[in-house]
């Protein structure tokens, strides 16, 4: 065993090539066992194993620079930084993150979770280098699919002008999450196919140096490459080409499913947790689907995590042009959705909450300015869900509900959500997001007849006195059990409203409210600051009603716990109906 016996990149450097073999074939294992185990991102880190090791058996880390872009491909870096343990040793696998953390090591110098980031992070280091007047090699590591974001096109375009030292490799295995897309790839391809000797280079067009390993999974190939670019006096990219997934073989026949995995079966490589029941993202692919067979003017569209949508390979084989993948480059999403609402076509763009924080200036800019009528489905949106520091989902609101023109929508069942879905795809008069509810889907069956196009009108599904919840989207339902336990406690039946639209206040019927009521309660599982709970207590501020805003403070945080965030802010039934008692 020699993983046991890495506790620094200075016992790598100690090893010898076959030693280097057979330490590869160590951390694979460590990987596939305990991803197996414990769930994380499995495909990239088995693909970037030797580039890892050769990374750090020739240059002098923390000196000697490391930025890894997404940080899907940290796990071997990891190891052979001081971190074995948090791969071997099941005790420790929730010791570090699955992200390059700075507070972890010296040997990370960012926290990275979204993509593209990693040239010019690098930029930044190399040139904070060289004003210092200081030494060190600055070397930035990013995926082939990381490569279609704007920031990764404009460190490239910046990294031509550099001057000094700055080595990037891209590691190309013809994947991104899902297969890539884009006019780019067809370039890498070629380099691939000619062994990086294509005049037609995309990085030398870029004015950047240019070499090629072409068995980037080869040691001997990778150090000779990185031997060469130690301390190079200018930008240089290595391009080298990996296998995706690879020591596992359904990981390298079938990548996509195996960019990250929950627990499996390590013999039939089956989750070890199966949910057969439907949910939301079901029935929206499945809705989506009916939809463009119906209407060839639909047009669904994704930024490189078709997954999301639960649209994977025979889906979008099934639908065909209809379904648009841009690659990750969310940007590019929303403004072609703009474009094509703008001329008739019905776009409707699917993405996970934290990435579309990316994407603000096109939000407002090129498609709410304009005014056009785009659909937008909000995916892990709010308290649920992934919890990484990097992908926390519950900044939407703020950061979406002040957008003039913007309709954004919570739906608290099936049914209304697909209501809300076929009005927004069919109306021609807004751009609308859809906020996905959190947790287990609810389906009463009920036939939804309301008329969307009468904006911010909430319903009032309870009437009572004294006391108003309105709870959004995945918290009407907290709601609603609130009230419960509040009229089984004291016998006074209290209001309850689903107020269905985010972005504004319906007048009509908070005015109502002060007539029979002097206390009203707002649930929302996003941040409070500029949130939906504060519009309420604005409109009330100049009144007698008393407003209690329920929602999650402002802050990162990395890996939390659900219930007890929930409990911490105070947003759970027991606890809300204690204060309530208080008036």
């Amino acid at each position: 065993m020699y993983l046991e016996k890495i506790n620094s990149p200075e016992d790598v450097k100690k090893l010898n090539i076959e030693e280097m073999k057979t330490l590869a074939d160590e951390i694979r294992e460590a990987i596939i066992i305990r991803d197996a185990k414990h769930g994380g991102h499995f495909g990239p880190n088995l693909g970037i194993v030797e580039a890892t090791i050769a990374l750090h058996y020739i240059f002098e880390s923390p000196k000697d620079k490391f930025v890894f872009d997404v940080s899907h491909q940290t796990y071997p870096h990891k190891m052979l930084t001081g971190r074995r343990k948090a791969f071997t040793d099941e005790l420790h696998y929730n010791d570090v993150t699955g992200y390059s953390n700075q507070y972890e090591s010296v040997h990370d110098h960012f926290i990275l979770g979204h993509t593209s980031t990693s040239v010019s992070l690098a930029l930044g280091l190399a040139k904070a280098r060289d004003v210092k007047r200081e030494t060190g090699n600055i070397i930035a590591i990013i995926g082939d699919g990381s490569l279609s974001g704007g920031e990764a096109l404009e460190g490239l375009d910046y990294a031509g002008e550099l001057n000094s030292n700055l080595i990037i490799i891209v590691n190309d295995n013809d994947m991104s999450i899902a297969e890539n897309h884009g006019g780019l790839y067809k370039n890498l391809k070629l380099l691939r196919d000619t062994d990086g000797k294509a005049e037609n280079n995309f990085f030398k067009a870029m004015g950047l140096d240019y070499i090629f390993v072409k068995n980037g999974n080869n040691l001997e190939e990778l150090i000779e490459a990185f031997k060469k670019v130690k301390n190079i006096n200018h930008p240089i990219v290595v391009h080298i080409h990996t296998q995706k997934g690879k020591g596992y073989k359904k990981a390298e026949e079938d990548k996509e499913p195996w960019h990250y995995v929950m627990p499996f079966n390590l013999e039939t490589g089956k989750p070890m947790y199966i949910d057969d029941g439907e949910d939301y993202t079901e029935i929206t692919k499945n809705y989506l689907i009916n939809k463009m067979k119906e209407d060839q003017t639909v047009v669904t569209i994704t930024s490189g995590t078709p997954g999301v949508l639960g649209f994977y390979k025979k889906d979008r084989d099934e639908v065909g042009s209809q379904f648009i993948d841009v690659g990750i480059a969310e940007e590019t999403a929303v403004a072609i959705a703009s474009g094509m609402a703008s001329k008739g076509a019905k776009p409707v763009y699917g993405v996970v909450s934290t990435f579309l924080q990316r994407t603000y200036d096109q939000l407002s800019q090129d498609l709410c300015i304009n005014n056009n009528p785009a659909t937008i489905i909000v995916y892990y949106a709010g308290a649920i869900g992934m919890t990484d520091i990097t992908h926390l989902g519950w900044f939407d609101i703020s950061m979406m509900a002040n957008i003039p023109n913007l309709v954004y929508l919570a739906p608290t069942t099936k049914e209304e959500h697909l209501a809300m879905l076929q009005w927004s795809i069919e109306q021609h008069e807004h751009p609308v997001a859809i906020r996905i509810p959190g947790g287990e889907m609810v389906s009463t069956g009920e036939r939804i007849t309301k008329d969307f196009s009468k904006l911010n009108t909430y319903e009032m599904t309870q009437k009572g006195e004294k006391i108003a919840i309105i709870g959004l989207g995945t918290f009407y339902h907290l709601g609603e059990k609130i009230a419960k336990l509040y009229q089984e406690k004291t016998g006074t039946q209290i209001t309850v409203i689903n107020p269905m639209y985010i972005t504004g206040v319906d007048g009509k019927l908070l005015e109502e409210l002060k007539k029979d009521h002097n206390l009203v309660i707002t649930l929302e599982d996003g941040i409070l600051d500029g949130g939906f709970g504060e519009k309420i207590a604005r409109f009330y501020g100049n009144s007698d009603v008393k407003v209690l805003n329920y929602g999650l403070k402002k802050e990162f945080l990395d890996r939390c716990d659900i219930e007890e965030l929930l409990t911490r802010n105070r947003l759970k039934a027991d606890l809300i109906l204690e204060d309530l008692l208080k008036f």
